[in-house]
Order: C-alpha cells, then structure tokens, then sequence
C-alpha cells in the first residue's frame, strides 16, 4: 500500500530540486534593435519585467541580409503552438514587404525571406513595423503593419518631415509562413495610425496603437479591446494613455495581475512603461525599469526559463 504522504513529500523535494522547475516557471524576453537597424536583431530578458539584461552582451544575434535597405527594424516574435518562434521586421524605409524567419531556440535561425504583402498595391510607400501575433482560439498568426496608398483614404495635414505619409493598418493570416491570406485593411480609426500590438488577456483582445497624427500633433498611444479577432477592433479608441512626450513601438506584456505597456521616447531616448488592473486606469512605472541602452522598438514576449538558459549558455561570451 502506497504511503501518500510519503509520496506527496517527494513531489515536493524534487520541485524544489534546483532546475527540476524550470520547465514551468516564465520569464520575459525583449526583441529591439539598436541606431538604424543595419546590425539585427538584439535580445534582452528580464525575470520580472523591470530589470532587463541584453543577451550575449548586447550584440546582435541575427544580421539582416534581405531588403532594399538591408535593415532589421521593429523586429516582433512570438511563439506557436509547436514551439517555434516565428520574427517579422522590417526591411526597408521603402519597401513593400517585410522580413520573417523562424527558429526553435532563438539562437539557430531559418533562411531570412520577403513575404511581398503590399507588392500587389503597386502605390503603397512603406511597410512599418510589423507586428505577429498568435491567436490561439483560431490558431492563425496575425500579422499586422502600416502602410500608405496615396488616395485610399482622405488626405491629411502633415508636417515636412511627414512626407505626406498617411497610414493605415493591413494584414495577412497564416498558420505555417509558407501561405498567406490576401492582405487586407486591419485598422482605420479615421486618422493616422501605426504600430498595432495585440494582447490576449482572458476572452479579450487588447491592441495598442500610436495615433501618428502631426497635424493637430499626437504622438501617443491609445487602446482599444474587442472579444473575437474576426470581428475586428471597434473604431472608437481611448483617450491618450501615454502622456506628453512623442512615443512609438508599444509592446504590451502580462506579469502577474498587470497588463505592462512598453513603449519608445523616441525623442527623448529612452524606454518609458505603463500598467494597469483592469485596461482601463493607467499607472507610469517608467522610472522603475531599466531596459539596455540604446533599444529601440521592440517586442516583450513569455518564455519557458528553459529556453532562456539555453539561450544565455549558448550566448555567454560570444
């Protein structure tokens, strides 16, 4: 007859057994890039979302080898069902693809390629930052960017160092990265508008987004929620949730009960980062984290603490 207590006191002594937890517990991974992105991609962890290390001492762990520009912006990773992270960037000022590759430990990476999602929009001026992001309830991949066709929508005021550039955001779906969904218009809240990342909190979706609009200025990020992907977000976004300073590139990350914002002061050169209970009432933390000097636009993502030693045995030094 088998003693459960006896039993139920070795569980316990192998969890606490060092690494025989390891599998379980999660950790914070950071994708960015650094100056104009001509050097790739760069990773930094983080065990509680406020200290955040560069991995392998800050240098570049992928280079850039496709794209008119030859550039790894905005780099955004996030991981399928199978386990592997996929990574989209983007390659160029002016181009109207963007990059993706994949790769099981974030060490070893596939061969870099085009998805070509604008080509057949003969007068689209950008593809900007594009975000993926997995859908676990359809199993697709999202993958969500901005974009200018002169024309499609009502011009707006811009300042000269616009260029008259006017965005909305498109998308594509997939469910391997060998096939895509035709691309079609994601986003339009009426104004200018870049950089959608989406969260999964419970039943809900929550995307982030910069109104892009310089004329009257913004410059800041709003949200906005809806209860099915397919339905897409309602128009009607909140009130700015950023404060003044000019920013781009918000990621948003769950840690415990919070919901974290992380976003770029561009202008200002370095990182700030909002939190919030319940999406609606934002607290700023951003004199409580510390991010890698230098990072620019990325991504904060959930991984095994497995993954992440792998990644720092295979990194240390090199």
């Amino acid at each position: 007859m088998i003693n459960f207590n006896f039993f139920k006191l070795i569980i316990c002594l192998l969890i606490l057994l060092p690494g025989c937890s390891e599998n379980h517990k999660d950790v914070y991974l950071f994708s960015y890039f650094t100056n104009n992105g001509q050097d790739g991609l760069h990773l930094a962890y983080s065990y509680d979302g406020h200290q955040w290390e560069a991995v392998k001492d800050g240098k570049s762990l992928l280079k850039p080898v496709i794209g008119k520009d030859r550039l790894m912006r905005d780099p955004s990773i996030t991981q399928g069902k199978d386990g592997i992270f996929r990574l989209v960037w983007t390659t160029g000022w002016w181009d109207q693809g963007i990059g993706c590759a994949s790769s099981k430990d974030l060490i070893h990476w596939s061969e870099q390629k085009n998805i070509p999602v604008m080509e057949h929009f003969k007068e689209t001026r950008n593809t900007w930052a594009p975000e993926v992001f997995f859908d676990d309830a359809s199993h697709l991949f999202y993958i969500v960017w901005a974009s200018t066709i002169p024309g499609q929508f009502p011009e707006i005021e811009t300042t000269s160092n616009e260029k008259g550039l006017n965005h909305r955001l498109y998308f594509t779906t997939t469910t391997d990265f060998k096939t895509f969904s035709p691309t079609s218009l994601f986003y339009d809240p009426g104004f200018s508008v870049i950089d959608g990342a989406i969260l999964k909190t419970d039943s809900t979706y929550m995307m982030v987004i910069k109104n892009e609009m310089s004329v009257p200025k913004e410059k800041n990020l709003r949200i906005v929620f809806t209860k099915n992907m397919a339905d897409g977000f309602p128009t009607k976004v909140s009130d700015n949730i950023s404060g003044n300073s000019w920013v781009e590139g918000p990621t948003p990350l769950k840690i415990g009960k919070y919901i974290y914002i992380y976003f770029d002061k561009y202008r200002d050169k370095k990182y700030g980062a909002i939190r919030s209970l319940d999406g609606k009432n934002w607290e700023d933390i951003s004199e409580s984290i510390n991010l890698p000097r230098g990072i620019r636009h990325g991504t904060a993502f959930k991984v095994s603490e497995k993954i992440l030693n792998n990644l720092l045995d295979n990194t240390s030094g090199k």
